[in-house]
């Protein structure tokens, strides 16, 4: 007879009180699409990480389109814009709830009930580059004609409130770069207020916002890079030049007071002081060329991501100090990468509700809630998968093993 012990103690820090943590990192996998002979080799996947277990998994792929573009969450959904649709997910299930067309869709954002798209194509025109979607049902709610709102390709979008900036970088046409940032009002959507970053301000391929300003990473023409800084009530616009390069497509990300960017094609992470409006020099510790950079704010922790873009993709984690903690492999051009941060009070009072037992175990588990239940081994490996609310465990050897169970809207990990 085999016991199997499943100890129960959280793989989060002690709920005395309660406390932010991340539940899990979604990851757009771009795919590979093959223009010489227009076929999707590799599909778009969305993958997610448990950062609890350190676990990986595919949890959908998006037939039929050619790229991905971006993923909000929002909620209990997320939402993901790829080439010629946008669709919204369960964020437990990562079951699609509904879906809608928009051809060049690029990027994403929302505010209370409204869903703001950016638009572009390399090579096509569009009747309106900002469209705004009922974040429920996806119905359209108003296309912003190019007349009334951006008059081309638009990209980037920060919500601050109840105003959406836009950056406006036509950066689908060669020669035409753009660099504007527009100001969408979401209680009575209108479109306003473009500040002109300047001639060395175009292209702008990424948008933050720290503080009073917005800060852009621009790359010209391709030839060239620099960053902008315009302040949200439109009083001050500075434009910095960074390089004689572009930084590529995702490769900046703000990381704490601080912007990191890449150079296209080179190895070395840099850091620019958005304070003084000066670069700060390189970052140790770091030797890849990526794709993607993104911050978690809970730990701090910086994911990067690196691809050859046809055959692999790899995510690699970063703590504060720029050792790298952990790597795993996802799928073809990781390009977005987003955080699904929770609180432990809802894990508190679901792990209140739960009983399980015996503990420890022999030849079955009981366990008082419904959902599906997962039984993984300490290297993450899955083992079970169930919506019984008695698992057959008899198969297993003797050790410590993790459960986890997908219900009431709310996973967790018992150890």
């Amino acid at each position: 007879m085999k016991k199997v012990l499943l100890t129960l103690s959280l793989s989060l820090t002690a709920l005395v009180q309660a406390q932010n943590y991340v539940h899990q990192a979604l990851i757009l996998n771009e795919g590979y699409f093959d223009y010489q002979t227009n076929q999707i080799i590799d599909p778009v996947t969305i993958g997610s990480y448990n950062p609890a277990n350190q676990t990986y998994q595919i949890v959908d792929t998006l037939e039929g389109m050619r790229f991905g573009s971006d993923v909000i969450i929002d909620g209990n959904f997320y939402y993901v814009a790829a080439d010629t649709k946008i669709f919204k997910m369960d964020l437990n299930t990562h079951q699609e709830v509904a879906s809608v067309s928009c051809p060049g869709v690029r990027n994403l954002g929302i505010y209370q009930n409204k869903l703001v798209a950016t638009r572009g194509e390399y090579l096509v025109s569009f009747s309106s580059y900002l469209h705004i979607y009922d974040a429920n049902t996806l119905s359209l709610i108003q296309a912003i004609d190019t007349v009334q709102g951006p008059k081309w390709a638009a990209q980037n979008i920060v919500i601050d409130g109840s105003s959406a900036y836009i950056a406006v970088n036509n950066g689908y046409e060669w020669g035409n770069e753009k660099g504007l940032i527009g100001k969408l009002d979401l209680s009575n959507l209108s479109y306003g207020n473009e500040v002109d970053l300047g001639p060395d301000g175009k292209n702008p391929d990424n948008l933050v916002k720290l503080g009073g300003f917005l800060y852009t990473v621009n790359n010209k023409d391709f030839s060239g890079s620099s960053i902008s800084k315009v302040a949200l009530d439109g009083t001050s616009n500075s434009t910095v030049n960074l390089a004689a390069a572009s930084t590529g497509c995702g490769t900046s990300a703000l990381r704490d007071n601080k912007l990191v960017y890449q150079l296209s094609m080179e190895t070395i992470l840099n850091e620019f002081d958005v304070n003084v409006m000066n670069s700060s020099g390189p970052v140790t510790g770091h030797t890849l060329n990526y794709y993607e950079l993104a911050q978690e704010t809970v730990s701090g922790q910086l994911y990067t991501s690196e691809t050859d873009y046809f055959s692999f993709g790899k995510v690699h984690i970063f703590d504060a100090n720029n050792n790298e903690l952990s790597n795993f492999n996802v799928g073809i051009s990781p390009g977005t990468i987003v955080f699904d941060v929770r609180s432990s009070a809802g894990i508190a009072a679901i792990e209140n509700t739960i009983s399980v037992y015996p503990n420890p175990a022999v030849d079955f588990l009981n366990v008082s809630i419904d959902g599906v239940k997962r039984v993984y081994d300490l290297t993450g490996k899955l083992l079970i998968e169930s919506s019984s609310t008695s698992l057959d465990i008899s198969a297993l050897n003797q050790g410590i093993y993790v459960l986890n169970v997908n219900g009431i809207n709310q996973q967790f990990i018992k150890r």
